[in-house]
């Protein structure tokens, strides 16, 4: 299955993604960690040291001159061993196995991009989502444009993470617009630390809502350690993500009806 996780910054989604990640793992499977966001910290989010992680595509000149090239530019390089050799693998608990790709920024490859990184980029993330039979989590920025059509088409489904606020909802809503007009239909909203409340119809806002709630443990970790993972809440949070990837799974089954 393959998930994408957007919201404005500070919303929760980086942590949402590393305990989905996690939770996979530990039940034994497999799990592609594709960080798409230019804050960078899905890595550090989960467990690895500053230090371990990659260094992001877009910044390896090298590879951009050797799959796009320097005059006329290839739209369509070769990318299928890439990943392998540009991941690191993330510690965990469990049987199944974590591999963190760190992408840099993608801003703008949807869209027409010419410039040769983002062209290889958009390569990298579009055969991650739509030739790898396995679980993908990618993090992505506020927006999904970038992804292109034929790539989110590969997605199974949208998780728009908000705070509880209106500049937040509009950010979420605008994105639930971007995804439903690239034809991704199968969007959950999250809210984090939602306290109740009506919320707004906003045009775009993902009809089916979860509720991220405060966890204290969390709270008290992040003062000293990047890594959202070993909290003392480790079963709700399993709870939370079990039920959120069921009811995924229930849309995406629906969405292909």
């Amino acid at each position: 299955m393959k998930i994408a996780f957007a919201g404005k910054g500070g919303v929760g989604k980086t942590t949402l993604a590393a305990w989905t990640a996690d939770l996979l793992a530990r039940q034994g499977k497999n799990v592609w960690m594709v960080d798409a966001d230019t804050a960078l910290s899905l890595g550090q989010a989960s467990g690895l040291a500053a230090g371990a992680l990659p260094q992001p595509l877009i910044l390896r000149e090298d590879l951009v001159r050797e799959r796009i090239g320097s005059g006329i530019i290839d739209l369509n390089p070769a990318v299928d061993d890439l990943p392998e050799k540009l991941c690191v693998d993330v510690p965990g608990d469990g049987p199944g196995r974590k591999r963190l790709l760190v992408m840099g920024t993608v801003t703008g490859a949807g869209g027409g991009c010419a410039c040769g990184a983002n062209a290889l980029l958009k390569a990298l993330l579009s055969h991650i989502v739509l030739d790898r039979d396995e679980w993908v989590l990618v993090d992505l920025e506020a927006g999904v444009e970038h992804l292109g059509r034929g790539t989110i088409q590969g997605v199974d489904a949208l998780v728009v993470v908000s705070e509880p606020s209106h500049r937040g909802l509009e950010t979420a809503a605008s994105i639930g617009r971007m995804a439903g007009d690239l034809g991704l239909e199968n969007q959950i909203l999250a809210l984090n630390r939602f306290s109740g409340g009506e919320i707004p119809a906003l045009p775009g806002l993902p009809e089916t809502v979860f509720n991220l709630p405060y966890f204290q443990g969390l709270a008290a970790k992040q003062l000293t350690d990047a890594s959202v993972l070993g909290l003392p809440e480790i079963a709700q949070v399993d709870a939370l993500v079990m039920n959120l990837l069921t009811a995924l799974a229930s849309g995406a089954k629906a969405q292909a009806a």
